[in-house]
């Protein structure tokens, strides 16, 4: 299942994604999903969407799309926004830095959005923010969990950080697994600045850092590091390798008997994406910590409501999860909409402004609102653990936790 997600052509991509949703081809990799009625005034207002719907992580980046179709749509059947109709331009930045950068530049140059959401990696965020922000003097909302440290003005962050990641789950962690810690990690970015993060946390809280060590992306055999994980007798072991490393590494800690002598597995990208990654019982107890896990529209009709209209626009693979930054490009818009409703306009100076103390009463996993002069988002988080493919939620934050950053 996740291996069809992952391969994913841009044949199957455009013939998927545009049958659902009426998007138009614009060029290569440029989609356009007209506005609904004309407003001879103004025009319409210009959402942009920059991310994956090609390479590895389509996946999660097609899902991203597919919350910004779903929010616009219904943005414009309630009347738009200041009377004026939504207008929305997709550009496919494809696991490629250097497609990306091109694509971008024809949202701001071409398409002159109002703004634009998206970027998956830390790589992709860095790469593309300075066409948007710098040059293209545009409003950037980046939605997805990353390892913090973004202090760019005009860049606004709706997914979660190290602290919401790590202030309450490594404690849980010690609590639930143990105190020996392994650090194994993709060699990028996110997995170097986040480890400092939590490794601080751990020793803080009486764990131990037995080792961290760093693979490159594509590393699939990982005998080395899961005898060294067996012989220390570690008894977490916080993952930040990724696809396509992540499946044969926790497959092989399965089979030493990691999970059977009680290790605990630890990730905090991991959602109800990733769980389809193993079999079930290679990663039963996995714990994760997200601003969202499905199993909680069971409790939350705000949710249930979410999850419903999103499968019901949008059934298959591509799921709303948290991990993808489905959730971040939810809140994101949300957060931008009641932005442009306090400034009565769109240039990128007043909606700053009014986004810098933005709040939704309502949104995945609750309330969320920017910390003011931070430009971050404050949200609830909740640990989760994958029982028989399935996560339960044993432990939530009292309440919107800060994202401790700029």
């Amino acid at each position: 299942m996740f291996a069809d997600r992952t391969n994913l052509t841009r044949r199957r991509f455009l013939s998927n994604f545009a049958f659902a949703t009426g998007a138009v081809a614009t060029g290569v990799g440029s989609w356009v999903i007209p506005a609904p009625w004309a407003n001879a005034a103004e025009g319409p207002i210009k959402v942009g969407i920059a991310t994956d719907l090609t390479g590895p992580i389509a996946y999660a980046g097609t899902a991203d799309a597919n919350v910004a179709k779903m929010l616009i749509k219904d943005m414009n059947a309630a009347g738009g926004l200041l009377g004026r109709p939504l207008e929305l331009y997709i550009e496919d930045t494809a696991s490629n830095e250097s497609v990306a950068v091109g694509n971008v530049r024809k949202l701001i140059q071409r398409d002159k959005v109002d703004m634009v959401l998206g970027g998956i990696t830390s790589s992709m965020r860095n790469a593309i923010k300075d066409p948007i922000v710098s040059r293209g003097k545009t409003l950037y909302i980046y939605p997805q969990l990353y390892e913090g440290k973004e202090c760019t003005p005009y860049l606004f962050c709706t997914g979660p950080t190290p602290a919401q990641q790590c202030d309450e789950f490594i404690p849980w962690l010690i609590k639930n697994g143990g105190k020996k810690f392994a650090l194994p990690s993709a060699n990028y970015v996110w997995p170097h600045t986040l480890n400092v993060y939590a490794r601080k946390v751990i020793e803080a809280n009486g764990g131990e850092v037995v080792f961290e060590e760093y693979y490159p992306l594509d590393q699939v055999d990982f005998s080395s590091t899961v005898n060294r994980i067996i012989s220390n007798k570690v008894d977490v072991v916080f993952n930040t390798v990724i696809p396509p490393g992540v499946g044969p590494f926790f497959k092989q800690l399965y089979e030493a008997g990691f999970l059977k002598n009680g290790g605990r597995l630890a990730c905090v990208y991991y959602d109800e994406n990733t769980l389809n990654i193993n079999q079930a019982a290679e990663i039963e107890g996995l714990a994760s910590c997200l601003d969202y896990f499905k199993v909680l529209t069971k409790e939350n009709p705000f949710d249930a409501k979410i999850q419903a209209a999103y499968e019901k626009d949008f059934p298959g693979n591509f799921l709303f999860a948290a991990g993808s930054a489905a959730t971040g490009t939810y809140r994101g818009l949300k957060l931008w909409e009641a932005a442009v409703k306090e400034a009565g306009k769109v240039d990128r100076d007043s909606v700053a402004a009014a986004l810098d103390h933005a709040k939704i009463a309502e949104g995945p996993g609750g309330p969320a609102e920017m910390v003011p002069g931070k430009r971050h988002c404050k949200m609830k988080m909740y640990t989760a653990v994958a029982k028989a493919g399935n996560y339960e939620i044993v432990g939530r934050s009292d309440g919107l936790v800060d994202p401790k950053e700029c």
